[in-house]
Order: C-alpha cells, then structure tokens, then sequence
C-alpha cells in the first residue's frame, strides 16, 4: 500500500472516536414504485470522526503532530476501531478458531486474514490488511499451527507446513483499520473546544 505508515493513531483518542461503516446503494424508484437496487461497492468503507475522542489540549497536540507528520491527507496510517478492532465477540480474548481463513488443498501455505459477519441467511467477508503483531493466533482444524510468520503490513499468514487437503484454517487476532485524514485543513477553534465544542477531526478508510 503506498503512502502509507505502519503507525498508530494516538489509542486514546481513536477509542473514544465515532464512527463506522458506511454501503453505497444506488435505488431507482419505477413507475409502478417498485425499487431497484444495486450497489456498485462489493464491501463497504468506514469512516470516523476522531475529534469525539479529543478531551484535553494535551489530546489536540497529538492530533496536530500526526497531522502535520502525515502531511494531511497523504499518507495513510493504523487506526484502532472503537467497535470493531478483534477477530472474536465483544468481551472475549481472540481464540485461535475464531474465523476460518481458508481450507487445505495439500500446498498452500499462504492465507489472507479475513473476519466474516453474518445475520441470516446473508454474511459479508472482509480481509483484514492490519493485523496487530503479537496477537494472531492460528491453528489447522481446531489443533494450534505448529509455526507461522506474519506479514502484518498486508494481513498474510504463511504456514510452515501446508494445511493437508479439506483441513479448515481458522485465526484469532486484533486488528486496525487503514485510514487516511481526510482534510488538509484542521480548524480548532479553542474558544469553542473549552465551550464543548467538539473539534472535527474526520478519517476515511484507505481500500488496497
């Protein structure tokens, strides 16, 4: 990914942020005011706010310095998702057979982490490019993988040994998002933040 620093926005400021995913559907409205829909995105796109994270000066002098260090919107940089930032349900600790990565086919060693989400009969599989080192777990049909290494810039795991044919590759991790600023210009008026008011500091995901 270029323009981009494996660095992490302040932690503290990133976990009290707003924000999420957003989907592009286009709708037509026909004649008989029926719909159509189609969404021209095949995953979506998360945005956040992280000037709902901004408590103290202290806080707007991070936020300035990792601005001015990422030349506004040029280079990308890792963001902690408030809500989502783990491979398993809200409160427990990443487990090893969380999601399934991929399947054995007695040769392939190498797998894209991904984190699947899923309501009914629909789910929505989305790879994660920034695991956070340290904490990915692996195993090969339910059993801890012997060794692997990580790529943690793109989200790769490689196994020391391929996985055997129809053997289910499941991980646990944390992660962060890829986001860039998306401003140029940072306005902070300090009158109004000692006021309450709440300083607009937004971030968009950066897509590979």
């Amino acid at each position: 990914m270029s323009g981009f620093d494996e660095t992490l926005f302040p932690l503290g400021i990133s976990l009290n942020s707003e924000g999420g995913p957003t989907r592009r559907t286009d709708i037509v409205v026909l004649a008989s005011g029926r719909e159509e829909r189609n969404s021209p995105w095949a995953g979506s796109r998360r945005s956040y706010n992280a000037g709902y994270g901004v408590k103290s000066l202290a806080d707007i002098e991070q936020v300035i310095a990792f601005f001015e260090a990422r030349h506004g919107r040029l280079y990308g940089f890792r963001f902690r998702d408030p809500f989502d930032h783990s491979s398993a349900p809200v409160g427990t600790a990443p487990a090893a057979t969380d999601q399934q990565i991929g399947v054995g086919d007695g040769a392939t060693r190498t797998f894209q982490l991904k984190k699947r989400y899923e309501s009914g009969a629909r789910a929505y599989e989305r790879a994660i490019a920034k695991p956070v080192a340290g904490t990915v777990l692996l195993a090969v049909d339910g059993a801890l993988a012997g060794g692997f290494t990580l790529d943690d810039a793109i989200g790769a795991v490689t196994l020391d040994v391929a996985p055997s044919a129809g053997a289910a590759v499941t991980a646990g991790f944390h992660f962060d998002t890829p986001v860039r600023f998306d401003t140029d210009s940072l306005r902070i008026n300090l009158a109004a933040f000692e006021a309450g008011d709440i300083p607009s500091v937004p971030l968009i995901e950066v897509l590979s």
